[in-house]
């Protein structure tokens, strides 16, 4: 979206979120396989940075300049929408078959709320990934 050659785009409370990784392109398949699913592809990249999204980036994939993985229970976490539950489902699948490990199998989570259907994996660096449908199908 322009307006008078200025980049226009709807407010947003947050407009984006970025991560570091220690393999960009161990990372890159992975995302590429996890959001496929969720409508989420690769939709800007930039030398050593990878940025994901609808129609701009979102999220992002950068290099990390330490060695190692994530430590556990640092906090951060990450949850996409998806429009249906096969769509979780889907995400769950796919990351799995990209190595994710699981840490909560697709289903409902009435503790947060009666409809609340998501799927929770570790991505390659440890950082958890989830993806949540709210219709109650």
């Amino acid at each position: 979206m322009t307006a008078g050659g200025k980049v226009t785009r709807p407010y947003s409370p947050l407009d984006h979120a970025s991560i570091a990784v220690s393999n960009v392109a161990r990372s890159t398949r992975f995302y590429d396989a996890a959001l496929a699913p969720l409508g989420i592809k690769r939709v800007k990249e930039v030398p050593g940075h990878i940025g994901y999204g609808t129609d701009r980036p979102f999220f992002w994939l950068h290099p990390r300049a330490a060695r190692g993985a994530v430590r556990p229970g640092i906090g951060l976490h990450f949850c996409f929408g998806a429009k249906t539950r096969a769509k979780v489902d889907a995400f769950y699948a796919a990351a799995m078959a990209e190595g994710a490990k699981d840490n909560g199998a697709p289903g409902l989570r009435t503790d947060y709320h009666p409809s609340y259907y998501g799927a929770f994996v570790l991505d390659p660096d440890g950082y958890k990934i989830e993806a949540v449908c709210h219709s109650s199908e």
